[in-house]
């Protein structure tokens, strides 16, 4: 497995295969969705991409961008067919007060829920085939009174599906957690033997199914600096972690570990495996970032559908200003249909 993220590109559907449906949704109004969405849709894709999103704060976007963007009304009966450059397909969710970029307004948190469960619902009966998430701002809908803890969190809820897995991925390199926000005083009480087990489930299972690796090799990072070394550091990974290890593996899964984290990302470790389970979020998320910002890609593990989403928050200072980079939003565009196309089948290393 690399540690270097590869440039993000736009191939397009071969023929025959059917075209994939995204949602992009536009996220915090304020920040720098809206010029995303406008500097993606300057080039084709791969993928009939429908904007989830306010018509104006789009278009007055792309115009302080002087970015040429046509918006069409998004008409669910029509064919499928990859939308042509110049061109965003759109859902319209108004927002519900005037817009500033850089300036965060509560009055829209409202707004920004509603693209989410837009595009979810859209997801759950089959009209989207995946969905392509713009930065939110939880400080701003913490503020509105909404609980809102991310999109992981929130979209797992609203689909039903229990507990959620974060993965981040750069290139061929592909960081899970087991945890994702909470503060670090949280984090060893969090870890129990029955949500590591459930993690490495679903993490075991999307790695076959969505990304076709028939028997993926998890590395498996210790909680502990040197992974507890024999419990003088800790407990946590021979009273935890190491038990649950042995029974997956006796059911059949490929799992290295538990490894200290400041050997487990060099590269000659990273060739051995497909994925790497970090406790939590910054024990494994800054290599990652350091490998791939701007072209990183965080997917969310253990719902009924395809969601991926940009590996950058949403850089009020840049909105509007054109400065901001696309790289990340192409880059899980791109995912997004790649797994998408893959849903359906069975997981690889299963039979029908």
């Amino acid at each position: 497995m690399s540690n270097t993220a590869s440039t993000a590109s736009s191939p397009e559907p071969m023929a025959g295969e059917p075209v994939p449906r995204l949602a992009l949704t536009a996220g915090e109004p304020a920040g720098i969705g809206p010029d995303l969405l406008a500097m993606l849709a300057r080039h084709a894709g791969p993928a009939q991409r429908v904007a989830i999103g306010d018509a104006g704060v789009l278009e007055r976007r792309a115009h302080a961008l002087h970015i040429d963007l046509t918006l069409r009304e998004h008409d669910p009966d029509a064919p499928r067919k990859p939308t042509p450059a110049g061109t965003l397909e759109l859902l319209e969710v108004p927002v519900e007060a005037t817009v500033t970029p850089g300036a965060l307004e509560p009055a829209n948190a409202g707004h920004v829920l509603n693209l989410l469960a837009t595009a979810a619902d859209g997801c759950l009966n089959g009209h989207f085939d995946a969905m392509v998430t713009a930065p939110v701002h939880k400080g701003v809908i913490h503020r509105a009174g909404h609980d809102f803890t991310g999109h992981t969190e929130w979209l797992a809820a609203r689909a039903g599906s229990g507990r959620p897995v974060m993965m981040l991925v750069a290139g061929d390199l592909r960081v899970a957690l087991v945890t994702t926000h909470l503060p670090l005083r949280e984090v060893p009480d969090a870890i129990t033997p029955p949500v590591l087990e459930r993690t490495l489930h679903i993490l075991d299972h999307d790695l076959r199914r969505d990304f076709g690796l028939a028997r993926p090799r998890i590395a498996v990072l210790g909680l502990n600096p040197h992974a507890g070394e024999g419990g003088v550091l800790g407990r946590e990974e021979e009273l935890v972690i190491e038990p649950v290890l042995a029974r997956l593996r006796e059911r059949g899964m490929h799992l290295i570990g538990p490894l200290p984290a400041d050997t487990a990302f060099t590269p000659r470790a990273l060739a051995r495996v497909d994925a790497v389970l970090a406790m939590y979020h910054d024990q494994g998320l800054p290599v990652l970032k350091h490998a791939g910002f701007g072209e990183a890609v965080n997917v969310t593990l253990g719902l009924p559908f395809v969601r991926t989403s940009v590996d950058h928050g949403t850089a009020l200072d840049l909105a509007g200003s054109g400065r901001a980079e696309v790289g990340s939003l192409a880059a899980a565009e791109n995912l997004a249909a790649r797994l998408a196309g893959h849903r359906g089948a069975p997981p690889a290393g299963t039979t029908a």
